[in-house]
């Protein structure tokens, strides 16, 4: 006699919104915010994600510490630079990967006059990994495994996903798939159920989940999922496009459930951690300037 096999729990949204933009100041452009700064309780392990347009001298040397980056390049072109010596250039559809760790200090620009158009997320270290090396990678577009399958296919930039494994390497694992879908077509993503997990359309409109929500561009979901729910089982998130060149990116990462004091370019448990970390900067110990 067979063993009774457990259905996959169905993802559905949670909860959504539509980006809402500011004009900035020169050299910067524009801003949104895709994942609101006061919200990381319900986004752990997740904390922000900003959606920037912006030129070169919009972000020139700053430090970090205590949680890692993912850059996503829209359009143009971004420029990063570390004081560890990196130096390189992402174009669409490339991603950086930065664990600052400990003390991260790096400058991120637009090239020559191009706009650089990019999608920013803060994720979150759990405390005992605050204190981390600094690591940068870069993940070129032409260098991560695409799915094909009929009407669309699945890009993995981060974990196993569609049965392949992206090459970002995260002190913290997590997920990142960008779906394309055509008009019509409809593609199931599986993703650790015990993961939290959030979308964005970058272009075209998405129906999402068993209940069939309708997000178009510019719209964020986050997504229902087992919180105590077991790391090695999958849940499935059901994506079909009501648009032409729908294009998706979904966002998955288990809860650390520790308290954030997010403040200025640091994220840490307390304020007085906080406070280290400003003071180390001042006094040098987070090395010399990116330049």
């Amino acid at each position: 006699m067979s063993e009774d096999r457990k259905e996959p729990f169905k993802r559905n949204v949670k909860d959504s919104w539509y980006v809402q933009y500011e004009e900035m100041n020169f050299p910067a452009i524009q801003k949104g915010w895709v994942l609101p700064v006061d919200r990381w309780e319900d986004f752990d392990p997740f904390i922000l994600m900003a959606e920037d347009w912006f030129k070169k001298g919009t972000f020139p040397d700053h430090p970090h510490r205590g949680f890692q980056t993912v850059t996503y390049v829209i359009d143009g072109r971004l420029e990063h630079i570390d004081n560890g010596g990196g130096r390189d250039i992402l174009e669409p559809g490339d991603v950086q990967y930065m664990n600052a760790g400990w003390a991260a200090r790096h400058a991120e620009d637009g090239v020559e006059d191009d706009i650089a158009h990019t999608l920013q997320l803060w994720l979150n270290l759990p405390q005992d990994k605050k204190e981390t090396k600094t690591i940068y990678q870069n993940i070129y577009s032409e260098d991560t495994p695409v799915v094909n399958f009929d009407g669309g296919s699945v890009k993995v930039y981060s974990g196993k996903v569609a049965g392949v494994e992206g090459p970002m390497d995260s002190i913290v694992p997590i997920t990142l798939s960008e779906v394309n879908l055509a008009e019509g077509n409809e593609y199931t993503l599986d993703l650790p159920e015990d993961h939290n997990a959030f979308l964005y359309v970058l272009s075209g409109e998405v129906e999402v989940g068993e209940e069939k929500h309708n997000l178009a561009k510019h719209g964020v979901a986050t997504l229902t999922y087992q919180d105590h729910g077991n790391p090695d089982a999958s849940s499935e998130l059901t994506l079909k496009a009501n648009r032409r060149r729908t294009r998706v990116l979904v966002y998955s990462g288990k809860p650390i459930k520790e308290n954030v004091v997010p403040y200025g370019p640091f994220v840490m448990n307390s304020m007085d951690e906080i406070k280290k970390a400003f003071q180390d900067f001042q006094q040098g110990k987070f090395g010399p300037p990116a330049i």
